[in-house]
């Protein structure tokens, strides 16, 4: 019979991709990493990877393997949450991922109120450009600029989040209005970016971040143009270019794991997220 924990460290190298990223995420070193699967290999007599110089390639056997455990972490994640979802009391952990603007600026400022009402809730905030894996348990509930398509995650559209063109006011008095702020290369194929590009007219980035706070923080300082939400325009001083019909808008969706969603503590959450992001936004 082998070993659960090393069948969870397994899961988490396929997950990755590496054994520093699995090391990373477990909390322990790439060694032990190493470690768990060899001894998984010895107890199920199956080569799951191919330990080649500069890394481990999954083998084909892997790969089941890999498929196996993805199921069973599920079935766990679906009996914790069975077990859970009976108890009255509103404690434990949550995890929250979303955009790291969106949580700084329309959830965390907020929190005070749902600690108010549930003293022994605890969160965790992980701010993430990507959604995180809600059935790899890498967060209970998501915020995303799409919509999830997985077909065991329960999503709700929370509104829409429109973009226009910002600069400070000493930019705009200015006769040059040709610099603009934007994406690196990481985000240069999100909507907002290709729809600042357009505005933009073919003329280069003077500043390129992924970050859309140092994006409003430049802007703020007289750099140029950039595109932005209001609520974060707005927090810097920063005024509208042109025209405010001008503008561009993503959607903003709410994702949970429907074995999750009736657990008491993940319930009083998406419940707060409702009651407090969603009148921020546009319907």
């Amino acid at each position: 019979m082998f070993d659960w924990e090393d069948l969870r460290y397994f899961s988490a190298f396929v997950a990755s991709g590496s054994l520093s990223a699995a090391a990373k995420s477990l909390g322990v070193d790439h060694a032990t990493v190493a470690r768990r699967i060899a001894s998984l290999e010895a107890s199920l007599n199956l080569t799951l990877v191919d330990r080649r110089p500069r890394a481990y390639v999954l083998t084909e056997q892997g790969r089941r393997v890999g498929d196996f455990a993805d199921q069973m972490t599920t079935s766990s994640f679906a009996l914790e949450h069975f077990a859970s979802a009976g108890q009255a009391q509103v404690e434990g952990q949550v995890v929250l991922s979303a955009p790291p603007a969106l949580l700084g600026s329309l959830v965390a400022r907020s929190i005070g109120e749902l600690y108010s009402r549930y003293p022994r809730l605890r969160l965790q905030l992980v701010g993430s450009k990507s959604r995180a894996s809600l059935s790899r348990r890498e967060a209970d509930i998501a915020i995303s600029l799409t919509r999830p398509t997985q077909p065991t995650l329960v999503a709700n559209l929370l509104g829409h989040l429109d973009y226009r063109l910002y600069a400070s006011a000493a930019y705009l008095r200015s006769a040059d209005r040709q610099r603009f702020i934007g994406y690196d290369e990481s985000q240069a194929k999100s909507p907002q970016q290709r729809w600042l590009d357009q505005q933009a007219g073919g003329r280069p980035l003077v500043l390129q971040s992924n970050d859309l706070r140092i994006q409003a923080q430049a802007a703020a300082g007289g750099v140029g143009i950039a595109c932005l939400p209001a609520f974060i325009a707005d927090e810097y001083g920063l005024q509208t270019l042109g025209d405010t019909a001008q503008s561009m808008s993503i959607e903003i969706w709410l994702a949970v794991h429907e074995e999750a969603r009736n657990t008491p503590r993940i319930k009083a959450v998406t419940e707060f997220i409702n009651a407090t992001v969603k009148p921020l936004l546009r319907l």
